[in-house]
């Protein structure tokens, strides 16, 4: 008998509990102890009916993430599912905090379910590339149809208790934090009106009743454009449609099937990693566990354009009470109208209510005075990328600013440390690089500088955490971690417009990769004055950096969505690009005045010169130290610039590609190409030598 799952008897009914920290998740030691307790609630003649429930502060949440990547050891899921379903006594599941994965599928194995009105429930193996392997794409539809199960499989997502009940998933739901009593008052209901044993397996009403529908290949057809790329979205459908299609036993087989192909498929190890290496990002090494944090109860945040006042909204969201600073009334009124209309939308989506909306208003106070941050703990900058106008803010900040209180800038390139060289506080500037826009992007990249105190950096990271981002620790330099790739992804991309691919091929190039954008359409959304700025910034400061047809564009007022003309033409409403001949002849004059002669660009020389440049770029700054691991490296990218999950991240993809041919053809282009952006990376040399990978560090 498993000491994680115990046994037990209170008057008619048998309690089986399991008791397996944090998250009572489902390891080799509480399938054998369900197997060992429901054997003993058997052959207990005095228990009429069993409660299956879960101690602590959820049910079953899943599978036991520290065996992923081990051979499974008997007794399997499935099996134990299938064991208590066929029970001659009828379980009560007790759902508290979250059913999801296996935890769902257990609670579908047995005969009736009860929730918790705060429970959450859902089949998330979706979002690992997966499919529920345990029974869920075969029972949840004979309880709540295929539209529900579609919907639930395929997102991953959770429903509330009272939608589970609303869609038959559960029988009850019941109000008060006592899950074991709930449970036991809803057992000893089903002895006192001799309910029978129901299994959800013999329920076929609801598949009879949509049997032949065109529901399936309707949602695929959705699917195309939703889960472009994704594998395990579809095998998700087959699952669901064998549920209409053949018996029970057939669909159980054709779901272990389909669950072993996306076993073998590369995007489930993509997801893995991805999962892994989210979690990993928040353990910074070098940043002892127990550093201390400072308290952050109050935030000053300094510009009230699109990247401030998303910023302010994270904040609010969470109860953090913003000033939010401008020069001018007219901007502060104009950023506070556009956070509005944000809180407004999202209201009318029915995501939040009309009075959150207030609420969060009132969390953020216009001022035009820098005097009102004398009390803050914390200070963003989110002005513009000009040096001397940073420097000039955080001399002001050095002086009204408390001591103690963290001065951060949201620069996405620009020297952190000379930033804090205009303080007398070095050690309490950091850089908080948001992503726009800054209230939807996860990513949170903070930058240390060569002073940064060891609590300034466990703070940021807290911070992160909570207003729910995903924080990652980086080093200082230009661009970081993220813009320092993209930067030479964008370079090799124009340079490859110059001798003769079209900004649309470019782009197919990275779509077709997985991104949700390629490099031109992301400029035209960011703004193509933000890289003209970058770009002359740098030749003042006596940088070498070439002419561009990006830059034409910019002298012409170009400046992508937000002037419905850059690379791409945008109607009125809408982001879509729209190839724009105008933009052709502007390249071909500039080839022209250039002295280039077109040629004819395959795309797997595009994927090569704009994936393996990145690589190289990646290598450069994991051998500098800039980035720790290449998991935050991957990270920073899977949560900043939508490189697409399911392969893992830059890092992991290029261990995917190999190494060593990622090493060849970058060696070949510096021989061909020439150009410091080609010289192979060190690390990338070694690695390549010793036949190891980037995960291997």
């Amino acid at each position: 008998m498993s000491e994680v799952v115990t046994y037990q008897r209170e008057g008619a009914v048998g309690v089986i509990t399991v008791n397996y920290p944090p998250v009572n998740a489902l390891g080799h030691a509480v399938r054998s102890g369900l197997l060992a307790a429901l054997e003993q609630g058997q052959q207990d003649a005095e228990a009429k009916a069993l409660l299956l429930v879960c101690e602590g502060r959820t049910f079953i949440a899943g599978a036991d993430i520290r065996e992923f990547g081990k051979p499974m050891q008997e007794p399997g899921l499935p099996s134990v599912v299938e064991t208590f379903e066929r029970s001659d006594k009828p379980i009560i599941a007790a759902i508290h905090g979250t059913a999801l994965g296996g935890g769902l599928e257990m609670a579908l194995g047995c005969h009736y379910r009860v929730a918790l009105d705060s429970a959450k429930v859902g089949l998330p193996e979706v979002k690992l590339g997966l499919l529920p392997g345990a029974g869920g794409t075969q029972r949840l539809p004979r309880l709540a149809g295929a539209q529900v199960s579609l919907d639930m499989i395929t997102s991953g997502n959770f429903v509330s208790a009272d939608e589970a009940l609303q869609n038959g998933i559960v029988d009850a739901v019941e109000s008060g934090s006592d899950v074991k009593a709930v449970g036991l008052a809803f057992a000893r209901k089903v002895i006192d009106e001799g309910k029978p044993v129901r299994r959800v397996r013999d329920l076929n009403d609801k598949v009879d009743a949509e049997k032949g529908s065109d529901i399936f290949d309707q949602y695929r057809a959705g699917l195309q454009k939703k889960a472009r790329g994704l594998f395990s979205p579809f095998k998700c459908v087959d699952a669901v449609e064998a549920a209409f299609q053949l018996p029970f036993a057939d669909g159980m087989k054709r779901e272990r099937e389909l669950f072993m192909e996306c076993m073998e498929s590369p995007q489930r190890a993509g997801l893995v990693h991805a999962f892994f290496a989210e979690r990993e990002v928040s353990k910074v090494p070098g940043l002892a566990k127990d550093t201390p944090v400072r308290d952050v109860n109050s935030v000053g945040i300094i510009g009230a354009g699109t990247m401030g006042g998303g910023i302010a909204m994270n904040f609010a969201n969470v109860g953090i009470p913003v000033r939010l600073l401008e020069v001018k009334q007219e901007a502060l009124d104009k950023g506070l109208a556009i956070i509005r209309r944000n809180y407004e939308n999202t209201a009318r989506k029915g995501r939040i209510t009309q009075a959150q909306v207030e609420e969060r208003m009132a969390l953020i106070q216009p001022t035009l005075s820098y005097d009102d941050f004398a009390d803050v703990d914390l200070v963003i900058e989110a002005v513009f990328e000009n040096m001397g106008v940073k420097k000039d803010i955080f001399g002001t900040l050095d002086k009204v600013c408390k001591p103690g209180a963290i001065l951060a800038s949201n620069t996405s390139t620009l020297d952190i440390d000379e930033i804090a060289s205009a303080t007398r506080r070095p050690q309490d500037v950091v850089g908080m690089h948001f992503f726009s826009p800054a209230n939807v992007m996860k990513l949170l990249e903070n930058v240390c500088g060569s002073q940064t105190a060891d609590d300034v950096k466990a703070t940021v990271m807290a911070v992160a955490k909570r207003i729910k981002k995903v924080g990652v620790l980086v080093g200082n330099c230009y661009g970081f971690v993220g813009n320092r790739m993209l930067h030479q992804r964008g370079a090799e991309a124009t340079k490859l417009v110059n001798e003769g691919a079209s900004p649309q091929q470019v782009d197919k190039v990275l779509t077709d990769l997985g991104f949700p954008m390629g490099q031109f359409a992301m400029s035209d959304l960011a703004g193509i004055d933000v890289g003209y700025r970058i770009r002359e910034e740098r030749r003042k400061a006596g940088e070498d950096v070439p002419a561009s047809w990006m830059d034409k564009l910019a002298e012409e007022g170009r400046l992508g969505q937000k002037t419905q003309a850059g690379v791409y033409l945008y109607e009125e409403g809408s982001r879509k690009p729209v190839v724009d001949p105008k933009v052709d002849a502007l390249i071909a004059e500039f080839r022209k005045e250039q002295g280039i002669e077109p040629r004819e660009i395959s795309d797997q020389e595009i994927l090569e010169r704009c994936m393996y440049v990145m690589i190289n770029e990646g290598a450069k700054i994991l051998e500098e130290g800039i980035a720790a691991r290449a998991l935050d490296v991957d990270i920073v990218w899977i949560y900043g610039y939508g490189f697409p999950a399911y392969r893992g991240g830059p890092m992991f993809w290029a261990d995917q590609v190999g190494v060593k041919e990622i090493y060849d053809t970058v060696k070949r282009f510096h021989d061909t190409l020439g150009g410091d952006q080609w010289k192979p990376a060190a690390l990338l040399e070694r690695l390549a030598s010793e036949g190891k990978t980037f995960g291997s560090l």
